[in-house]
């Protein structure tokens, strides 16, 4: 089998847009379905111990249920992954107001962020697609002009691949990240999945998710997950409403490809390997579904149906200087690699 990518029409936004879905798919098999809206991965098909495909991304199959609203399946966000404190930072003296859409803050770029307009595609060699956008001076609140670049590919490693670059040409913040929810299950919670998180550090929140500035150690916190523990397994420790994860974690990786995190499922036996080039993680557990939605297969997702994650900068960078920076510059080039391995045992 030769890695092929194929497409097909996935229906047309209000204003007339088409929207289309990429199929790839690697020589060994494994499938993944990206959407040009979004650059939503709608499906990722990958195999259990026994060499059973399912698919371990949660996602609608049909347009109309992505455009009534969901909590980011699959998607690109930007400019800037997480939250914004305030909706507003300074920028080279001069003060930015962007959208405000999470309580008194801006998340994930705004109203009409990146997982929101349709992309352009055009597929490569092999497994790949290259999807690009041109996001304009003053968009959501940006200063400058962006051009972003997405490589989605799948290699016959068994290696989901997300490149991003981009170039401005003024300064702005730029925090890229990919939002997809994983069940290695394919269904059911993913309370019982082991997490290895190599982090010696986190970064506490206020009641906002904001976070305060300080990096904390995660020894003796429900946030160490340096040893492989079960995803639920302290959750009455955590102490919050709703209950479960959404939290940043320092890596220590100056640049360099490697090791975020690893996700065992007992039952498929399916692991995930998450390798990234960014300074962060955000670990999230679908605290805030409810069952009101229903995705592919009839499947309703309940609390904690999925987890995330987010390869990022973390949080409030821009706000915060002791933080890595988040400031792209006209003659600088961004560059982000993220890529979810996976393996069975």
């Amino acid at each position: 089998m030769n890695p092929s990518v194929e497409s097909r029409p996935f229906g047309n936004l209000p204003d007339g847009s088409p929207v289309t879905e990429f199929t790839l798919q690697n020589a060994n098999g494994l499938i993944c379905r990206v959407l040009n809206y979004g650059t939503i991965i709608t499906e990722l098909h990958v195999p259990d111990r026994n060499g059973k495909l399912g698919d371990v991304a949660l996602g609608f199959d049909n347009l109309p249920q992505y455009l009534a609203g969901h909590p980011y399946f699959g998607c690109t966000v930007g400019r800037f992954a997480n939250r914004i404190a305030g909706g507003r930072f300074t920028l080279d003296g001069k003060e930015y107001k962007v959208a405000v859409n999470n309580g008194p803050n801006h998340l994930h770029g705004g109203i009409k962020g990146f997982d929101k307009v349709v992309w352009g595609s055009m597929p490569q060699s092999g497994a790949e697609v290259l999807f690009t956008h041109t996001s304009p001076d003053g968009d959501e609140g940006y200063p400058g002009t962006l051009q972003v670049r997405v490589r989605v590919s799948l290699s016959d490693a068994n290696e989901l691949r997300l490149a991003y670059d981009a170039v401005c040409d003024k300064p702005t913040p730029l925090n890229l990240t990919n939002h997809s929810y994983f069940n290695l299950a394919t269904r059911g919670t993913v309370l019982a999945h082991e997490l290895m998180i190599p982090a010696r550090r986190f970064t506490p929140v206020d009641q906002h998710c904001i976070p305060t500035g300080e990096l904390r150690s995660v020894l003796g916190t429900p946030m160490d997950f340096t040893t492989a523990t079960p995803i639920g397994a302290r959750f009455s420790e955590l102490g919050n409403t709703p209950v479960g994860y959404d939290n940043n974690f320092v890596l220590e990786n100056d640049g360099a490809l490697s090791l975020a995190a690893q996700v065992y499922e007992p039952t498929s036996g399916r692991v995930m390997d998450t390798l990234t080039t960014e300074p962060g993680v955000q670990l999230y557990t679908a605290n805030y579904m409810d069952g009101t939605l229903k995705g592919k297969r009839g499947i309703v997702y309940t609390q904690h149906s999925g987890l995330c994650l987010e390869t990022q900068h973390y949080p409030d960078s821009v706000n915060k200087p002791q933080f890595p920076s988040t400031i792209l510059r006209p003659s600088q080039t961004y560059h982000q690699t993220t890529i979810y391995n996976f393996s069975t045992q």
